[in-house]
C-alpha cells in the first residue's frame, strides 16, 4: 500500500484494529506516517493516543473493553489481564480506573497512564474472554482483593464471586497461599470468616464475650432433645434454664443455597419446639459487642416470660462461667 492511500479507504484501519484499538507499529505498516499519527491524535483530532504505542481510532471516551485491549497491546503478547479488569471481562465486577496487567518478571514494561503493570514469576495460564487474555478467576479475584483498602468492599468482592459459584473457597485459599503476602491482610480476614475453621475461632470469641457479660452460665455445643428424646439441633450456645439457643452465623453458610436452607430449617425446627433463638455474625463480636449483649439480654428476657418448653440438653459440656 502506498503511503497515504489509507486515507482513501478508512475501513482499512478499522479492519486492522480490534475494537478500534491499534498499535502505532501496525499503523506504520498500513502506510500511516508518524506525522499523520501525531496530527490525528492532537487535541480536536479524530483519534487519541491511549498509551505509548497504542492508538484509539476515535476521540470519544474509551470503553472498558477498549482500555483492556489497549493495556494488553502495550504490555505485549505474554501479558495477562488480572484484578478488577479481568473480573469485569468475566462478568464478576466492574473495572476500576487502573487496569492490572501481569507480565513475566523478566520483562521490563512500566506502569503508565491507567495501566498498572505487575511483574511476576507466576504469570498464570490465561483463558480467553471476549478475545481478551484474562487470569483464572481465583487469581484475578485475589489480585483485586489485595488492592482493596476497605474490609466491607473486600468482603463483598470475594463473597459475591463465591455466591455466584464462579470460584471455590479452597481455590482462593490456595491462590492466597501461593502469591505474594503484600496486601493480603483483608482477603485473609475474609477467607477466615468464610472458612470452616473460622467457625471455631468465632466460637472462642463468642465464649469470651459471653463470659464478660455477667449473664447466666451458658453451655456450648450440646445436643438439644425434645421430651421424647428426639434430637432437635446442636446450637452453638444453649441456656438451659430458659430454653434459649445462640447461633453463630458464619458468612460461608449464607453463600451456599444448600447451607443457608439447612440453617433456616434447623432454626425453624427449634422455634417450633418453643426455643428462643438469638443469632449473630462473627464480625459482630469484634465491632458490636454492646449490641450482641443487648440482643442476648432481650432474648433471655423473652424466653423467661413464656413457659419453658419441654426440651433439654442431652449431654452437658463445661459451662462458660462468668469472669471477673
Amino acid at each position: 500500500m502506498r503511503r497515504g492511500t489509507w486515507a482513501d479507504d478508512p475501513g482499512v484501519l478499522t479492519r486492522a484494529s480490534t475494537d478500534s484499538v491499534i498499535r502505532t507499529g501496525d499503523l506504520h505498516t498500513l502506510g500511516v506516517s508518524a506525522g499523520a499519527i501525531v496530527r490525528r491524535c492532537a487535541p480536536g483530532g479524530p483519534w487519541q493516543r491511549m498509551l505509548p504505542g497504542v492508538v484509539l481510532l476515535h476521540n470519544g471516551i474509551p470503553s472498558s473493553r477498549q482500555r483492556h485491549r489497549a493495556a494488553l497491546a502495550y504490555a505485549g503478547p505474554t501479558a495477562v489481564l488480572s484484578g478488577n479488569a479481568a473480573l469485569d471481562e468475566l462478568g464478576l465486577a466492574r473495572s476500576s480506573q487502573d487496569v492490572l496487567v501481569l507480565i513475566p518478571h523478566t520483562n521490563h514494561r512500566k506502569s503508565v497512564g491507567f495501566i498498572d503493570i505487575e511483574r511476576t514469576s507466576r504469570v498464570p495460564v490465561a483463558s480467553i474472554s471476549g478475545g481478551i487474555r484474562v487470569a483464572p478467576t481465583s487469581r484475578a479475584l485475589m489480585d483485586a482483593a489485595r488492592r482493596q483498602r476497605d474490609l466491607e468492599t473486600c468482603r463483598a468482592l470475594i463473597s459475591g464471586a463465591i455466591q455466584r459459584r464462579a470460584v471455590e473457597l479452597d481455590d482462593l485459599a490456595v491462590e492466597l497461599a501461593a502469591g505474594t503476602s503484600r496486601g493480603t491482610a483483608l482477603p485473609r480476614r475474609v477467607l477466615d470468616e468464610l472458612s470452616d475453621g473460622a467457625h471455631s475461632v468465632a466460637e472462642i470469641a463468642a465464649q469470651k464475650l459471653y463470659a464478660s457479660t455477667g449473664l447466666p452460665p451458658m453451655q456450648f455445643n450440646v445436643d438439644v432433645i425434645d421430651g421424647n428424646g428426639q434430637f432437635i439441633a446442636r446450637p452453638d450456645g444453649w441456656l438451659d434454664s430458659v430454653g434459649l439457643a445462640w447461633e453463630i452465623d458464619s458468612l460461608r453458610h449464607h453463600l451456599s443455597i444448600r447451607d443457608h436452607e439447612a440453617t433456616m430449617r434447623r432454626r425453624a425446627l427449634m422455634q417450633r419446639h418453643g426455643i428462643i433463638v438469638v443469632s449473630h455474625l462473627p464480625s459482630q463480636f469484634r465491632r458490636e459487642s454492646k449490641t450482641v449483649r443487648a440482643d442476648l439480654e432481650h432474648g433471655i428476657a423473652l424466653a423467661s416470660s413464656r413457659p419453658r418448653p419441654d426440651v433439654s440438653a442431652e449431654s452437658r459440656s463445661p459451662s462458660c462461667r462468668q469472669t471477673a
